[in-house]
């Protein structure tokens, strides 16, 4: 898709050793039906045949690229916000990929609505292999829905408005590790954002991912939220929304995983934002209570009464 109004879209790739994968997220970047694209990948002097497979693209037009040392995948990605010139912005990791008109549908969307800060849609979790481990069917987008968890943002099917995100100063080393998470939350308190009906990426799941550092998630997404500009005046359910994700994210990523705590966490998020109550059954709520209701449906079944 392209006329002579179409914005120019900045894809911004981050990689470092992602040699067995960058190859397909180039194709898929390059087999999009939009244009006018540029793809701007910072390798951080990738030791494996990352540079290798770069070269085997230098003759595309699009695409600028640079490998060299850096300090990790923030300062990855805020070079690329420095050198970006798009309208429209989006940050694809080297190990993700776009399905087609992931590109043309999120432009789209964007152009549609002008008040929208970003729009994203539904991915599908592969292997590293490539094959499907699962779909999502993410919830329609609010503000309180993201910050109490109730729905997330999937960094490779989200498409922004780029002169926002660099007026906010693109991404945060300080909350390195949930540093996407932390962009789209302060660009959601200045303006709405949409979630599409549409699947538009696939994400790989590996044995290497950022996903395995757990502590690391919690503090830096607890952080990102103590520090989110306006949250202190922001109405008391968005404050109360904030508040029950950042236990809630405690929960899915801490290391103390024990019952007692899990249910305290949970009892407390609903204390914080009482809609959390329509979002769990009454027996997650108990110590036990999974378990339980596990042990008693199986009796039940045993029974005839199932």
């Amino acid at each position: 898709m392209a006329d002579s109004t179409s914005p120019l879209v900045s894809i911004i790739v981050p990689s470092f050793n992602q040699g067995r994968f960058i190859r397909r997220t180039l194709e898929s970047i390059f087999s999009q039906d939009y244009r006018p694209i540029e793809v701007i990948v910072i390798d951080g002097a990738s030791s494996d045949d990352t540079v290798a497979v770069l070269r085997e693209f230098s003759a595309a037009p699009e695409l600028y690229w640079v490998s060299e040392h850096d300090s990790g995948v923030v300062e990855a990605v805020n070079k690329g916000f420095a050198r970006a010139r798009g309208e429209i912005g989006a940050i694809q990791s080297s190990d993700d990929f776009y399905l087609p008109g992931a590109i043309s549908t999120g432009v789209a969307a964007l152009r549609a609505d002008p008040a929208l800060a970003f729009a994203f849609g539904d991915i599908v979790k592969v292997d590293a292999d490539g094959g499907e481990l699962s779909r999502t069917r993410l919830a329609p987008y609010s503000l309180e829905g993201v910050l109490s968890m109730a729905t997330w943002i999937p960094q490779p099917s989200t498409f922004f408005r780029m002169a926002l995100a660099k007026s906010l100063g693109g991404w945060r080393e300080e909350v390195a590790y949930a540093a996407d998470t932390d962009l789209w939350l302060r660009m959601a308190m200045r303006a709405p954002a949409r979630k599409l009906d549409s699947l538009m990426a696939e994400r790989s799941m590996h044995e290497a991912q950022r996903d395995s550092q757990r502590a690391r998630i919690v503090r830096d997404y607890t952080l990102a939220v103590d520090s989110l500009p306006g949250l202190p005046t922001a109405p008391r359910r968005v404050r109360g929304a904030a508040r029950a994700g950042q236990l809630l994210m405690a929960t899915r990523y801490g290391t103390d995983t024990s019952e007692l705590t899990r249910v305290s966490r949970l009892w407390r998020a609903a204390y914080a934002y009482p809609p959390l109550l329509r979002r769990y059954p009454f027996y997650a709520l108990l110590p036990g209570g999974p378990g339980l209701r596990a042990a008693g449906s199986r009796w039940a079944r045993r029974l005839g009464l199932r």
